[in-house]
């Protein structure tokens, strides 16, 4: 019987370059409206890798979605390398723009040297606008020429839009005396609700991991990451996280070492998600609203998630207004079972109502707290002893502007 020795170490710097085997660039192709903004991101494997994604459940999906579907189904989950370009979203763009997505692909392919369904792609900006596969191709020898090993930063520039900073994390986990490391990059910063998962999210690892339990470590950690953020309530077309495992580090993950690979993995996943609530289009606050005395898991997820996604609750935030009542009504009309005379409502420490008693004798020591830059928000339904938690951001006159003026 063979005892596995498991570590989860402390996050490292790094970001999708750090596991042995990858390589990445960040280059500009004209894309982006700004000249010589980096709007181009090739992330390759040296060897085929073991590939899971998880996509939109918007019913309009755009090209890079669909050819990106196809070809994990047509390489059996084998990848070589994702594009991904920033400015343009490739979607609503019908039948020239599926044949982009699939160009991409072809000349990433080519460039790299393995067959077409062995690509990912993925892109990101305005919906309905045409993407120029001529910009792309002519920016390829340059993104092939800039791979390498200490690119990552450079590749999680090059897919933000809105994003007012990259987001990449790397942590490393010990598993009978060799490493393994996990490494990722992000981007998202609005039209984020995650039904899936949302934004785009790259994530690599060095281990080997057999497809099915690659498939079901991915699943369960974007329920409790990605899956659990929101800035607006918007889900987008083009929403992906794609997961490569290259096998580099010549450790296998087995059923033995599955808790901690997924541990590793979520804490990556977690990381990117924070930074995309942080970085929310005019964001000035992260808010974590925890749900607890719910019926079910399923009632506390959707009662944070409309308590997350409350424009009242938000701006109440922003502006410093400690309203307990807000938070109360969210929850009580939430759809889930919730019981006024047990419910609870409480703001970083402190306690504004209870057991349908309000104290508002502690709102200004709330106000007070709501001038930090990390918030805390808790509700008890009442009605049960399940919990969810899910982070989102204030909601600010900045989100307003910058959604006003995205197209012109």
């Amino acid at each position: 019987m063979t005892t596995h020795t498991v570590q989860v170490t402390e996050m490292i710097a790094g970001g999708v370059t750090t596991p042995k085997g990858f390589k990445a660039a960040g280059v500009s192709a004209g894309i982006k409206k700004k000249a010589g903004a980096l709007d181009l991101a090739l992330l390759v494997s040296d060897r085929p890798a073991t590939a899971s994604a998880v996509f939109t459940t918007n019913r309009a999906q755009a090209a890079p979605v669909l050819v990106s579907r196809e070809h994990l189904a047509a390489s059996g989950g084998q990848i070589r390398a994702i594009i991904a370009n920033a400015g343009c979203a490739n979607a609503c763009t019908g039948a020239e723009g599926l044949q982009v997505a699939k160009q991409m692909a072809s000349l990433a392919a080519n460039a790299v040297g393995c067959p077409a369904d062995q690509v990912l792609v993925a892109s990101t900006g305005v919906i309905g606008v045409a993407l120029n596969i001529g910009k792309i191709e002519r920016a390829l020898p340059a993104a092939m020429a800039a791979l390498g090993t200490d690119q990552g930063a450079n590749a999680a520039h090059a897919i933000m839009t809105t994003d007012p900073f990259p987001k990449e994390t790397a942590v490393r986990v010990t598993i009978d005396g060799h490493d393994v490391f996990v490494g990722g990059m992000a981007k998202g910063s609005g039209m984020i609700e995650p039904m899936m998962a949302t934004m785009l999210g790259f994530v690599t690892t060095d281990a080997a991991v057999p497809k099915a339990m690659l498939d079901r470590a991915l699943s369960e950690v974007v329920n409790d990451t990605f899956n659990a953020i929101t800035v607006d309530g918007e889900c987008s077309t083009n929403d992906c996280v794609m997961l490569l495992a290259n096998g580099a580090s010549a450790v296998t993950i087995t059923d033995a070492s599955y808790a901690a690979f997924t541990d590793a993995l979520r804490t990556v996943c977690l990381k990117l998600a924070l930074g995309i609530v942080r970085g929310g289009e005019g964001a000035t606050k992260l808010i974590t609203v925890t749900v607890t005395g719910a019926a079910t898991t399923a009632d506390a997820r959707t009662a944070a998630k409309a308590i997350a996604n409350s424009p009242l609750v938000k701006t109440a935030i922003h502006g410093g207004d400690p309203n307990w009542g807000r938070l109360i009504a969210v929850a009580g009309r939430a759809g889930v079972a919730f019981e006024l005379e047990r419910a609870r409502v409480t703001i970083g420490p402190i306690v504004l109502f209870s057991d349908g008693t309000p104290f508002d004798d502690a709102a200004p020591e709330a106000a007070a707290y709501l001038k930090n830059d990390d918030i805390l928000v808790a509700v008890d339904l009442g009605a049960g002893r399940d919990t969810s938690t899910v982070w989102t951001c204030d909601l600010t006159a900045e989100y307003v502007r910058i959604n006003a003026e995205y197209r012109t």
